[in-house]
């Protein structure tokens, strides 16, 4: 079996799913019970026992199957060295877990060489998951435990049939160019939501929002969902147009055409 061939992604993309109900046997029970203490670390976001529990339960998964590769998480960083590497937020959404809405789901990716190859993005209190492998195609497993093939909208235009959902938008603000491209867009189209974490990518995946931007983050936030969205028939960068990678800080999401076009728009904003 070679590094990176179709039966063992799948095999890896097994294991990512057993991860993945490892670390939602930890944060389900803790989320409906609101059984947690809460920290804040010192970028001011907060952690709990539940992201530390289940970033371990997920790495004991992994390690079983995977001891030579490498890890990133969320909580305890980089550990081992290697072009294996697993990335993973134990709850991407921790202050949704806090606040009590279940927006909130456990990442995991798999990278060979700085190329994202696999990804599941569990959100088992909201009731889906997604889940993709390069040249796989994308899927979704649903409340009524279903499983549907993940596919963009056609949109080809931002006009009154089109959709946009945004996540942090700091730094875009902060920028009067680009902060009136993105106005532009959003005058232009039907709907515009926020729907944020996980789900606006998983709404894009299957075709129910088509443009995605987002301009503070890191790689944990997104690494699954970049394979999925893109196994989806979607296109995924940053917002420059460059390659998602370990140094990633924002994201532009969508379907082929709407997303060349608000690539170009930030470009000349």
């Amino acid at each position: 079996m070679s590094a990176a061939s179709p039966a063992f992604l799948e095999q890896a993309l097994a294991v990512a799913q057993r991860a993945a109900d490892a670390a939602e046997a930890i944060t389900r029970p803790r989320y409906r019970a609101q059984d947690f203490s809460v920290v804040t670390k010192d970028d001011a976001t907060p952690v709990t026992e539940a992201d530390r529990e289940a970033e371990a339960a997920i790495k004991r998964v992994l390690r079983e199957a995977f001891p030579q590769h490498a890890f990133h998480g969320e909580e305890e960083g980089r550990e081992g060295e290697g072009d294996w590497l697993w990335l993973i937020d134990p709850i991407d959404g921790t202050k949704a877990f806090v606040r009590g809405y279940p927006m909130f789901s456990t990442q995991i990716a798999l990278m060979h060489a700085g190329e994202l190859l696999l990804g599941v993005s569990a959100a088992g209190e909201y009731g889906e998951r997604a889940w993709a492998v390069r040249g796989g195609g994308a899927f979704l497993r649903g409340r009524g435990g279903e499983t549907r093939t993940l596919r963009v909208s056609e949109a080809a235009a931002f006009d009154a049939r089109s959709a946009i959902s945004s996540g942090n938008l700091k730094s875009l603000a902060a920028d009067p160019a680009r902060w009136s491209a993105y106005a532009d867009l959003v005058r232009r189209v039907g709907r515009i939501r926020g729907y944020g974490d996980f789900l606006h990518y998983h709404l894009l995946a299957r075709g129910a929002i088509d443009l995605v931007v987002e301009s503070d983050l890191n790689i944990l936030d997104i690494a699954p969902l970049v394979v999925i969205v893109r196994e989806a028939g979607g296109v995924f960068t940053d917002l420059e147009g460059r390659a998602i990678g370990l140094d990633t800080r924002s994201a532009l999401a969508g379907t082929p055409a709407l997303h060349a076009q608000a690539l170009a728009a930030f470009a000349h904003g």
